[in-house]
């Protein structure tokens, strides 16, 4: 096992004592394990060890479609030697180990058999980790270099991974995500490019920048042709390009090369052969392999962009990772930032009643706060709650007759930034049951939920049909409210109207989900007439 650079990263929400986390990364080309110690007290992530090791995933799936028995197993081998490292580290809670699975495994037709299988023999429970997750775990991870390193973010830039088997792209406008796309775009899937088509050595680079500008052009027409004026890599292939270009170790800023440099060491390693480069560096074969295409894959993105400034990030999707264990899961009011511009940028797009939309959305946040002893879901919840209030009626787009059932389909079938499939799920159907008939076991989408997440539901959708009835007129009249917990009921008392009744009606027709879920009464109020 190789241990890699460490890199610290900052999380200021908790307060607790250290606490040790770990990250499995099962990658196209590597398995890697990172192990942090995440101090509460100081808010301070210390990465402790981290291990890579090669593997063939990729390279089974990207060709044969499915993970051979044998890759398989030297996936449980090394899988193995990892509990073991985890458990010297006295990590034995399952809640503080996150192990994803990245393109090699998602495109596999037995994914779900080899996900069983590590279970089975490791013990290692495999999310499910999709493509927005990804994102959003990436911009975390680069979120701290944004306030140290304000000239690489003062104007449009693009943060820029080549991985084994995909490319992974977001562009910005500062701070603020504007974009961003996976493309099947990776070190393996242009070696095997070249294998496939038997190419001579000479022509290999002609033959991956012909792949290259093809994934360049897609990206200009997804984005009206942007104009970004840094680009940041990230990937182990340009991190040790700039450890050899600058002979700097990764640090913890980012580091700027020039562009010649880069493009002289890149026609430099694609004119040796992968037994030679892990001769003369030291390597893996498999990090021989894919060191060539991967840097010419970040140059001549960065040279078709016309960047001005190219800068090297020590930062990788584990980094984000161990930031969301740091922060209980929850998303920071960073990636709820972002999140939320995605959902405005899309209800917009369907020409929604922002107004009426934002406001029911504070409302319902409002009363999520307030009613937490009462619904007891964990703070996450919060900001599905959020977007699927902020998106509700959408479906009016398309018709205002069983417009629920429209905001459902159109929520499901639209793209969100850091929204994975599975909250997207929650959120479509937590839009749809804002009004109509309660969840039954028959509805699409609802009765394939297990139990716990059915609860998950239902609990989110009374709370948003609530918040809803709160602004029947939708002319934002009650802007905040106090929740009062009484013994049989809960009590709304409006801060800032007096007069309520038009309110008060359509409370009283759409509380019946809320009692039948809580077992409680729900009445809006003054808090004069309280007793």
């Amino acid at each position: 096992m190789k241990p890699e650079k460490n890199s610290p990263l900052t999380d200021p929400r908790f307060n607790a004592a250290p606490e040790l986390v770990a990250v499995i990364d099962i990658g196209a080309s590597s398995l890697r394990m990172q192990i942090s110690e995440i101090d509460r007290s100081n808010h301070q992530i210390r990465n402790l060890e981290s291990f890579s090791q090669a593997v063939s995933v990729g390279k089974d799936s990207f060709t044969k479609h499915h993970i051979t028995k044998k890759t398989t197993e030297s996936c449980v081998r090394v899988l193995k030697i990892y509990r073991s490292k985890l458990i010297e580290y006295g990590i034995t809670n399952h809640e503080n180990v996150r192990v994803i699975a990245t393109s090699g495994v998602r495109e596999a037709t037995n994914g779900i058999a080899f996900t069983d299988r590590i279970f089975i023999a490791t013990g290692f429970a495999i999310e499910p980790f999709d493509e927005a997750e990804l994102h959003r775990v990436t911009y975390l991870g680069v979120l701290p270099y944004m306030t140290k390193e304000e000239k690489a973010f003062s104007q449009q830039s693009v943060l820029f991974e080549a991985g084994g088997g995909t490319a992974e792209i977001l562009l910005l406008n500062k701070k603020d995500v504007v974009f961003s796309k996976t493309y099947r775009l990776g070190s393996l899937r242009l070696r095997q490019k070249l294998e496939l088509f038997d190419a001579p050595f000479l022509k290999s680079r002609s033959l991956m920048e012909s792949q290259i500008l093809q994934t360049i052009s897609e990206f200009k027409v997804n984005t009206n042709n942007p104009s970004p004026k840094s680009f940041i890599a990230m990937g182990g292939e340009v991190r040790f390009a700039a450890s050899v270009i600058d002979h700097k170790p990764a640090a913890n800023e980012l580091l700027e090369i020039e562009m010649n440099a880069l493009e002289e060491f890149t026609s430099e390693i694609l004119l040796q052969s992968p037994d030679h480069l892990a001769s003369r560096f030291h390597m893996s074969l498999p990090d021989a392999e894919s060191l060539g295409p991967g840097l010419l894959t970040q140059l001549v993105f960065a040279r078709e962009l016309g960047v001005t400034n190219f800068y090297v990030a020590n930062v990788n999707m584990r980094d984000g990772l161990i930031k969301e264990m740091a922060s209980g899961r929850s998303w920071s009011k960073s990636i709820q930032t972002q999140i939320i511009r995605s959902a405005l940028q899309l209800g917009r797009k369907y020409r929604f009643n922002e107004e009426h939309a934002r406001h029911v959305s504070q409302l319902a946040c409002q009363l999520f706060d307030q009613l937490q002893d009462l619904h007891q879901l964990p703070e996450r919840y919060r900001g599905i709650l959020e977007l699927a209030a902020l998106l509700h009626e959408i479906g009016v787009f398309i018709s205002t007759k069983s417009k629920h059932k429209h905001s459902m389909y159109l929520i499901l079938n639209s793209d969100f930034f850091g929204i994975g499939d599975f909250d997207r799920k929650l959120m479509a159907l937590v839009a749809r049951y804002h009004r109509g008939a309660s969840p039954l076991p028959r509805h699409e989408g609802y009765s394939r939920l297990t139990r716990e997440n059915r609860v998950l539901v239902v609990k989110m959708a009374a709370i948003l049909r609530i918040a809803k009835s709160l602004d029947v007129g939708k002319a934002q009249r009650i802007e905040s409210i106090t929740c009062v917990e009484k013994e049989d009921r809960i009590v709304i008392s409006p801060s800032d109207v007096a007069e309520f009744s038009a309110e008060n009606i359509e409370l009283r027709q759409v509380r019946g989900l809320f009692e039948d879920i809580f077992g409680k009464g729900i009445v809006l109020e003054t808090a004069s007439n309280q007793s």
